[in-house]
């Protein structure tokens, strides 16, 4: 007699898939949202300080919204885990368009009230939008395509400030936007009305339990039983020896700010929007080639991790120092270059350098975090720690960059500190 083994109970039988449950499809969602509301608020502050002529409102503006963004994140996590992924991105959703209509106040007629109320909205909703787009983003896929489905959500995510950066280009690039100055008012009539998008999109998220994989395996869920216990198992992982030695991997791989500053001392408008349209070439490509080094298989994961980690850390090495080269020289003589002057190719290659470094090491830790554990309640709590502990760095980071430092040596320096770390 001829003994029949009993299936894994994490394999269930051949099925039908539905296309709307797929990995692939639900990738797609939250790559969609993510290009339409932190993409294009991404643009915004591409152009540095979200295209204002002077970067201190902006830059307190985004303070604000990393502080509350921070705490959101990390307590977003047992919300996102009580009422379902899928409005847990609707509500991080809802707050970016609110942030847009502030900055086209300002820029219009001078109201700075909307400007704060945006910052504190966008701060709630962008740490619920975290929490839940990065659980997604590490927990839909099979751990064997975690890279390639990490890349997609990153593709789509960084081709929001590509797309925005194209409709800032197209409304700022006449002759009077080559001095320094702010940005045109209607750019941001475009991006309040795309941003008010994202929230009905993020209900087309199937919950993990109807996540239909490639190799018939389901998401793991195992979901504490209440708010409380919830609670506790955030302490336990936030407490967890080597989360508390990544915090300065986190802290360090959103501090610099900085590139804001720089572009509005150094670049007129036109030009600081042909840089936010172009630069995000460099950061699609970092991304991938990221991604690829950590999805091989002919290495063990572990020896990928490795790799990429210095990888990242030679890229950031390149970066600074080649900054503090540049930064030094324009400190002496202070340049505001537009697209054609002689100069500007040095001055935008610092932020290239910038950007390309920051975004291998974004890579680098999402997928690290991914490989601490398949189970999607507690990916989401570790990606809240991750966005959460960013996003302190980057409340401290904004916060520092709302005074004119002398030549932007404070800043640069506590990057500098931040990365040998």
């Amino acid at each position: 007699m001829i003994e029949r083994s009993n299936p894994s109970p994490d394999v269930v039988p051949p099925v039908k898939r539905l296309w709307y449950c797929t990995t692939l499809f639900n990738a797609i969602v939250i790559g969609a949202v993510g290009f339409i509301a932190p993409g294009l608020w991404n643009a915004m502050n591409q152009l540095g300080a979200g295209g204002a002529e002077k970067p201190y409102l902006v830059n307190a503006a985004n303070a604000l919204v990393f502080g509350i963004l921070g705490f959101t994140c990390i307590f977003g996590a047992p919300l996102a885990n009580r009422i379902g992924l899928s409005w847990t991105l609707f509500l991080g959703a809802v707050g970016y368009p609110i942030y847009s209509a502030g900055l086209y106040l300002n820029n219009r007629y001078g109201v700075e009230w909307l400007v704060l109320v945006g910052a504190v909205t966008c701060g709630f909703s962008a740490g619920l939008f975290w929490a839940s787009e990065g659980a997604v983003a590490l927990g839909y896929p099979e751990p064997g395509k975690r890279g390639r489905y990490l890349n997609i959500w990153l593709w789509f995510r960084t081709g929001g400030p590509l797309v925005g950066g194209a409709i800032v280009l197209a409304l700022n690039n006449d002759a009077d936007a080559k001095k320094k100055g702010k940005v045109s008012y209607t750019t941001y009539l475009v991006f309040t009305a795309l941003q008010a998008l994202a929230a009905p999109i993020a209900l087309l998220l199937s919950p993990p339990e109807k996540v239909q994989r490639a190799d018939g395996t389901k998401v793991i869920i195992k979901a504490e039983a209440s708010l409380q216990a919830e609670l506790r198992a955030l302490w336990e992982v936030s407490t967890r020896r080597e989360i508390l030695l990544l915090l300065p991997v986190f802290w360090a791989a959103y501090f610099n700010q900085y590139v804001g500053n720089f572009q509005t001392y150094y670049f007129g408008i036109r030009a600081r929007a042909l840089i936010g349209f172009t630069s995000n070439f460099g950061t699609l490509l970092s991304s991938q080639l990221m991604s690829s080094l950590l999805d091989y298989h002919g290495v063990l994961v572990k020896r990928r991790i490795v790799w990429g980690f210095w990888y990242a850390v030679a890229l950031h090495i390149v970066a600074w120092v080649y900054g503090w080269i540049v930064q030094e020289k324009y400190t002496a003589n202070p340049p505001a270059y537009d697209w054609g002057d002689a100069g500007f190719v040095e001055g935008y290659f610092v932020i290239l350098l910038w950007d390309f470094a920051r975004q291998g090491l974004q890579n680098w830790l999402y997928y690290l975090v991914s490989t601490k554990t398949d189970n999607i309640s507690e990916l989401t709590r570790f990606s809240g720690i991750l966005r959460g502990q960013e996003s302190f760095g980057q409340a401290v980071s904004y916060g520092l960059n709302t005074r004119a430092w002398y030549g932007g040596r404070v800043p640069l320096a506590v990057n500098t500190i931040l990365l040998g770390k």
